[in-house]
C-alpha cells in the first residue's frame, strides 16, 4: 500500500510539472519570435512592402506618432487601414513584447 501511494504522488508531481511548464514559458513572450510570425511578412527588417513610407525606422516612426510603446502597441491591438489588428490573435504580453521589440530594432536602425 505504501508503494502505491509514493507512485500516486511521484505521478501527480510529473503531472504538475508537466503542465505548469508552457505556462511559465508564456509568462515572458519572445518579441523577435511573434515579429517573424506575425509582422515580418509585411515588415521585413523593418520596412513595409504595403506602404514604403510607413516603415518602422525611427524616422517613420517619429513622424507618425508611432516612437512610443503606448503607441505601437496601439497600432498592433487595433490595426489602422491597411494595418491588421491583433487584439484577437496576440495576448497582451505578446503585444507588449512585440512593441518593445519594434522600438528597439528601430533604435539600432533595424541591423
Amino acid at each position: 500500500m505504501e508503494k502505491l501511494v509514493k507512485l500516486v504522488l511521484v505521478t501527480i508531481l510529473l503531472l504538475i510539472s508537466t503542465v505548469s511548464l508552457p505556462a511559465i514559458a508564456q509568462d515572458k513572450p519572445d518579441g523577435a519570435q511573434i515579429f517573424s510570425v506575425h509582422c515580418a511578412g509585411c515588415h521585413i527588417n523593418g520596412g513595409n512592402i504595403i506602404r514604403r513610407g510607413k516603415n518602422l525606422q525611427k524616422k517613420a516612426l517619429k513622424k507618425y506618432g508611432m516612437d512610443s510603446l503606448a503607441a505601437v502597441q496601439s497600432i498592433v491591438t487595433n490595426g489602422k487601414n491597411n494595418m491588421s489588428a491583433y487584439k484577437d490573435r496576440l495576448r497582451v504580453e505578446e503585444i507588449q513584447a512585440v512593441a518593445s521589440y519594434v522600438l528597439e530594432q528601430a533604435e539600432k536602425g533595424w541591423r
